[in-house]
């Protein structure tokens, strides 16, 4: 039973398999050149090709294991900078450049992944046992829609995944850790949290406060990934539109990386739209990577550990609720692994 609790805490820590996971802008991932990035501590490299196709496999050279990240694009496929070996997207060898009619070429050598893209963004699937085709990719709303505009950012931390979700969770810290924000130096430091469940998740918000400082999160927990969304008042000063939403996503790199991807939308239209888009180019957008500034540099200094020795009181509703969803599902995928191999 004790090693099941180990294997259930370390496939939550590493994070969940059987999930579309965002790992990359899509100008990121070209025709002419790989891209080498991690998911859940396993190198990974896409790319595009002839026609735009996105391709996705192990980051490793079967001839010897060097990165097929440093090499090149031939024809659509990769091809290794340390011995030339070519391999496609399926992680299929296609040639030995170096030795013609070499036994290793037409060999299933890599694993690769089902990859797509949407609203700027390249997400790659990690099959489970239980789940090992790719569910349809449910995204948020705001994505569709033609009221919404937004702009993606991207980060890479140097936490683990968990401390970047709870971070999300909790609301009262942004009166504490972003109070001289020019959008979050407002609202009560004392409050409540309420917890109440969605049909797709929950949603955490303060009691006392509605629509003052980053009052509320919502996460939405659909069969191949999660995502989640806040809303925080805007200043007249900020132009035209409704309120700043930030749709967070957040990628498992490797024990202590994740990557971050936070869309930054607003519901405008029309000329409204192109205002409020140059605004927050010109002015805008420098504030809101300040604010992600403070956040990364808190959590990059928390212990790896910190788990075993804190203290959570009522404020922490969203993250214990948070992790109780990620234990369910990592205890899920384990018990289904454990019954394969003893089968």
């Amino acid at each position: 039973m004790t090693d099941k609790k180990a294997l259930i805490e370390e496939r939550v820590n590493t994070g969940l398999r059987g999930q579309w996971y965002p790992v990359a802008k899509s100008v990121e991932v070209r025709k002419d050149r790989p891209y080498g990035t991690e998911l859940l501590g396993e190198k990974i490299v896409l790319w595009r090709d002839e026609n735009g196709a996105l391709k996705c496999i192990e980051d490793f050279c079967p001839h010897r294991g060097a990165p097929l990240s440093y090499g090149e694009i031939h024809d659509g496929n990769i091809g290794c900078r340390y011995h030339g070996v070519i391999v496609d997207g399926e992680g299929v060898v296609q040639r030995v450049p170096a030795m013609p009619e070499c036994a290793l070429e037409g060999r299933k050598a890599l694993n690769h992944f089902p990859v797509t893209e949407a609203y700027d963004a390249v997400f790659v699937y990690v099959p489970s046992v239980e789940q090992p085709e790719p569910p349809e990719l449910t995204l948020p709303k705001e994505f569709s829609s033609e009221e919404w505009a937004g702009f993606l950012c991207t980060s890479i931390w140097e936490c683990n995944y968990r401390y970047a979700l709870d971070n999300l969770a909790d609301p009262m810290h942004g009166c504490y850790l972003h109070a001289e924000s020019f959008t979050l130096a407002y609202g009560s430091k004392q409050d409540l949290m309420e917890l109440k469940k969605t049909d797709d998740g929950f949603l955490i918000s303060r009691v006392g406060q509605v629509g003052a400082n980053f009052d509320w999160t919502e996460f939405e927990v659909h069969p191949g990934n999660m995502f989640c969304f806040l809303d925080i008042p805007y200043p007249p000063a900020a132009g035209p539109g409704g309120v700043f939403r930030i749709i967070g996503f957040v990628s498992p790199m490797g024990p202590r990386k994740c990557k971050v991807f936070f869309w930054r939308m607003r519901q405008v239209k029309g000329f409204a739209r192109e205002s409020w888009r140059f605004l927050y180019r010109a002015k805008m957008e420098k504030t809101h990577w300040d604010v992600l500034e403070q956040d990364r540099v808190m959590l990059e200094g928390m212990p790896d550990d910190a788990r075993k020795r804190e203290m959570l009181y009522q404020h922490d509703l969203g993250v214990s609720r948070l992790r109780q969803i990620l234990t369910r599902a990592a205890k899920k995928q384990v018990e289904s692994e454990l019954k394969v191999a003893a089968e």
